[in-house]
């Protein structure tokens, strides 16, 4: 369908937006908003219509609705002061008022002669052409674990001179990216071949081979800033993530490297999380061995013994699949140490899987951050941190990593550098299903330094999030009882043995190997002014 108002015109099949044959660049999420409030424009749309049809009907911030509902109005000359074509109806929604010429485009009989005639195909920049029609290059195949291209920011500011903050944005998310092992990063050079032109994200993906495609526009109005991205599922179109990012101008540089970290902190986990559903669509025959992981992933998250069961299926699976996939072999390595800690049984089959999958690739930083925690867990703190320090190396933004040197430094009584790191790990990945292991590192630093009052407010805060686990009673039974609050160190210390007795005893009545001598004493001490009798 063509729609045509004032000197516009919008093609819903090339999706395109041009005024006086002049292409205005849309993103996709307000390009659907304008089509859809044109098509509808017989009636006011709600916000609730708008869900439905622009975001599948996922739930949005006012705000990011009206980032895009005033993209729609810049497109098209209009503004919120004017709402000469689109105008709100306040507490309802919007209605599109301009007069719409309607064209539905149809295959003519002489086109039909034309596409008959004998082919003569020649080549334009890579693309197999047929007269004026364009047949585009075969698709390109998925690699095997998330990939992902970042496309040229959108000045939107209206000053030229903001282009290369816009560029600069789109190439640091790139950079950092790239560093996260679990990612497919498609190169800024391919990247930046859409710059300025209108494109279809499911074109992207099909051009460059990625599942996911982050698009993003800048406005920039007196001394603020306000960058936008949504990170699209290509296939679909489907919206995974959107945000937007309002900033005073300032220093740009320092600007351009908070919006980049912001941007690149949400991304990550967003993909994982998509990835997840993904797999846990997929029948268990069907599975590929990234899938595979996924779903094994998604069951150690739950960490219930029938779901530590399902997850190391799930995880030998995945090696069955590929025995050179080291995602297979580390996800087996948690699983297992996972099972035998249940079972207070001692473990080396975990580190094992662990070694194993550095051998496969020495590069790879989620494996190594895997090994570290067997390593630790075995009492071996110093290559525990050795292996920390490697992950870094290869990838600086792992949110594990910077958890695994956090929790190595606890227990190597730095406990100021250690909760450092343990809040950069929370802050790289704050919706970790797993976050609550390091808010718990978190009250044992305070604890172990002897700040009481900081470690019983820490773990206040952590139960308030996750009411269901002995080790943050445990530790705050312990702090209470350093300060002598006996009543409260009693009711804390009853919530800790309900929880899970086996756990609490295991840990009272036998020094776990990453607990030195000093550390298992001081705990101690603590239980026994709350109550414990041991």
């Amino acid at each position: 369908m063509l729609y045509s108002f004032e000197n516009f015109s919008l093609d819903t099949a090339r999706r395109e937006l041009r005024r006086g044959g002049a292409l205005i660049a849309l993103q996709p999420q307000v390009f659907d908003l304008l089509e859809y409030a044109i098509r509808n424009r017989e009636r006011v749309v709600s916000k609730d219509d708008l869900l439905t049809a622009v975001w599948n009907g996922r739930i949005v911030s006012e705000s990011t609705l009206g980032t895009r509902i005033n993209a729609a109005r810049s497109a098209i000359g209009d503004s919120g002061e004017k709402q000469r074509l689109l105008r709100t109806a306040y507490g309802k929604g919007i209605r599109f008022v301009g007069a719409v010429r309607e064209e539905e485009e149809t295959v003519g009989e002489q086109q039909v002669k034309n596409i008959t005639q004998p082919i003569r195909a020649y080549r334009v920049r890579g693309e197999a052409t047929i007269g004026v029609t364009t047949i585009p290059p075969a698709a390109l195949p998925l690699p095997d674990k998330p990939s992902i291209a970042v496309l040229p920011f959108t000045n939107m500011s209206g000053d030229p001179e903001q282009e290369f903050f816009a560029d600069g944005i789109a190439e640091d998310v790139i950079t950092n990216l790239s560093r996260y092992p679990s990612l497919f990063v498609i190169a800024r050079n391919s990247c930046f071949t859409y710059k300025g032109r209108a494109v279809d994200v499911k074109q992207v993906g099909h051009e460059l081979g990625v599942r996911y495609v982050l698009e993003g526009s800048l406005r920039k109005a007196g001394n603020r800033i306000r960058v936008t991205a949504q990170l699209v599922e290509a296939e679909t179109g489907k919206h995974v993530w959107a945000e937007r990012y309002d900033r005073d101008a300032g220093d740009i540089f320092a600007v351009q490297d908070e919006i980049t970290e912001a941007v690149t902190i949400a991304i990550a986990p967003a993909i994982a999380h998509a990835e997840r559903q993904r797999a846990m669509r997929k029948p268990p025959e069907s599975l590929d061995a990234w899938a595979a992981y996924q779903r094994g992933l998604w069951h150690l998250e739950k960490n219930t013994a029938d779901d530590t069961t399902f997850a190391e299926r799930f995880f030998r699976q995945a090696i069955d699949i590929d025995s050179n996939f080291p995602g297979g072999h580390t996800g087996l390595a948690y699983a297992q140490h996972q099972a035998s800690s249940r079972h207070g049984l001692p473990d080396s089959e975990s580190a094992e899987s662990a070694r194993h999958a550095v051998r496969l690739d020495a590069n790879d930083a989620e494996a190594r951050v895997c090994l570290g925690f067997m390593l630790m867990w075995q009492g071996n703190l110093e290559a525990a941190f050795a292996e920390s320090e490697a992950a870094l190396a290869l990838s600086p933004n792992l949110a594990n990593a910077h958890g695994l040197r956090g929790s190595v430094l606890n227990w190597s009584d730095q406990w100021a550098t250690a909760r450092i790191a343990l809040e950069r790990s929370i802050r790289l990945d704050p919706r970790n299903p797993n976050l609550a292991y390091r808010y718990n590192a978190v009250t044992i630093g305070y604890y172990l330094s002897g700040e009481y009052s900081a470690a019983i407010e820490a773990a206040h805060r952590t139960i308030r999030s996750y009411p269901d686990r002995e080790q943050d009673y445990r530790w705050l039974a312990a702090a209470l009882g350093q300060l002598g609050r006996v009543d409260e160190a009693k009711e804390a210390l009853e919530k800790a043995i309900a929880t899970a007795p086996a756990s609490f005893y295991r840990f009272v009545r036998t020094r776990v190997p990453w607990h030195r001598p000093e550390h298992y004493a001081h705990m101690l001490e603590g239980l026994r002014k709350a109550g414990v009798i041991t």
